[in-house]
């Protein structure tokens, strides 16, 4: 058993990882940290559990301490990170001089010497840890995992980029609000209404999205070629983002076989057995009225991404149109940084 720890605990995110995290095979969760306010105190008097299932009796006793390398116990190897961006900048560096930190802040995402990684899409990207190491001094190191609309939609456009060569990707998002934190939407901002509008979210999803589909050399990655753009917007759904994805294609291609291309689709952390990684990492639905957040965010445990309504698009040519459903702070959060520290674990430590 690998001994792991959890900085920014008491959060939305730090509980999905301690959810997440509630008898793994491979990991035991032995330390939490957090903000001064909490530390000292045991868990379940430091947090206000907000998921729908219960805090799970093993980290109650827990007494969380300060996010402070030297505050913690020194068996620990690996620290998932729920930290805010700000908070993880500064707090992320000085635990990776002696421990392995599996992100999913976006603070060092696009670092050249940080691996911004989704397992099933560029594992090789964790080449780049030794540069890292090298250049950083330090023993441990950071990988990170993407922005909560980039891995879905990665996702689905791998096996499409595999086989075909993609001109252009648009896609407008329908983002829950578990995505902004417990206080990040006031109630009477999205009830009965929609926010056309994320800070920074756009930006995210487009940069990312191109950086993991594309190809890296030593500390340099080559994005995806082709164009992309973004509409992103918070609707009143807990949990689950929406995103209606079209496709330019440089030929004509069948929809079955693009239903069959995503359907098929596996790749290292299927092949390796990998704990968290679900059985087939899209799961192609053939109802008119799928995927919807409420019937489809906890397919497979919330590690897979449904897809349903691929259709051909009338209007463009070599074009085609679907809708996906990505559970947010399962495979766009805390779960995608346990599926890294899974392939960490079983590759390289």
């Amino acid at each position: 058993m690998v001994n792991v720890g959890i900085l920014g605990a008491t959060g939305m995110v730090g509980q999905r990882f301690i959810q997440l995290l509630d008898n793994h095979p491979d990991f035991e969760l032995t330390a939490l940290a957090a903000s001064s306010r909490s530390a000292g105190k045991k868990y379940e008097d430091a947090a206000t559990w907000y998921l729908d299932s219960a805090m799970p009796d093993s980290v109650k006793d827990i007494v969380v301490t300060e996010t402070d390398p030297n505050a913690v116990s020194s068996d620990v190897e690996i620290f998932f990170s729920a930290l805010p961006a700000d908070n993880a900048k500064v707090v992320e560096p000085k635990f990776a001089e002696k421990f392995v930190i599996a992100s999913n802040a976006s603070a060092m995402r696009m670092e050249k010497d940080v691996p911004l990684v989704v397992p099933e899409i560029n594992p090789e990207f964790l080449d780049v840890i030794e540069i890292q190491q090298k250049n950083r001094g330090w023993e441990g190191f950071i990988v990170t995992n993407p922005n909560c609309c980039a891995i879905p939609l990665s996702l689905t456009l791998k096996p499409i980029l595999n086989k075909y060569e993609i001109n252009r990707v648009y896609v407008s998002t329908m983002q829950a609000v578990s995505g902004a934190g417990y206080n990040g939407v006031p109630s009477m901002a999205i009830v009965d209404n929609l926010v056309p509008y994320i800070a920074e979210e756009e930006e995210k999803l487009e940069e990312e999205t191109l950086h993991l589909l594309g190809t890296r050399n030593g500390l340099d990655v080559t994005p995806a070629k082709f164009g992309m753009t973004s509409s992103c917007h918070r609707v009143a759904v807990v949990d689950g983002h929406t995103e209606a994805v079209f496709v330019e294609l440089n030929q004509d291609v069948a929809i079955d076989d693009i239903k069959n291309d995503m359907a098929n689709f596996k790749s290292v952390p299927q092949e390796l057995g990998l704990y968290s990684a679900p059985k087939n990492p899209i799961i192609v639905k053939e109802e008119d009225n799928r995927p919807q957040p409420r019937m489809d965010r906890n397919n497979d445990n919330g590690m897979a991404v449904t897809v349903g309504r691929i259709r051909k698009d009338p209007t463009f040519e070599n074009s085609f149109k679907y809708v996906l459903l990505g559970h947010n702070t399962v495979r766009g959060a805390a779960g995608a940084s346990i599926l890294n520290a899974e392939l960490i674990n079983k590759t390289i430590l």
